[in-house]
């Protein structure tokens, strides 16, 4: 069941769990959005570059990577990425990157 979120004049299209339907609707909103339910204050340079690992994986490829590969592409250890995104690499990068929810192992 899908829902919209309204936030500062804009809509986004959400399925069940808050994850966007469409990539494309991908925005700095959506990226405060995602933050404050993640309880990061501010992304820094380490946040900026698994979000856009994430991004440019999935527009190559359609899905997003398996944690093992998120975190050979980053260099970060798996560690790292949870000490990064609270809620993990799944529920938290991947939304926040405004991919889909992942299906599998993330």
């Amino acid at each position: 069941m899908a829902e919209t979120i309204e936030y500062n004049g804009k809509s986004f299209d959400v399925d069940e769990d808050g994850f966007l339907l469409d990539f494309n609707q991908f925005t700095e909103e959506w990226l405060e959005i995602v933050m404050k339910e993640e309880g990061i204050s501010e992304l820094n340079e380490e946040h900026k570059l698994v979000i856009d690992v994430l991004q440019d994986y999935y527009r190559k490829n359609g899905i997003a990577p398996m944690v093992r590969v998120l975190s050979k592409l980053t260099k970060f250890k798996l560690k790292h990425i949870y000490e990064l995104f609270p809620s993990g690499p799944g529920k938290g990068a991947c939304k926040m990157a405004g991919l889909p929810k992942p299906t599998g192992c993330v």
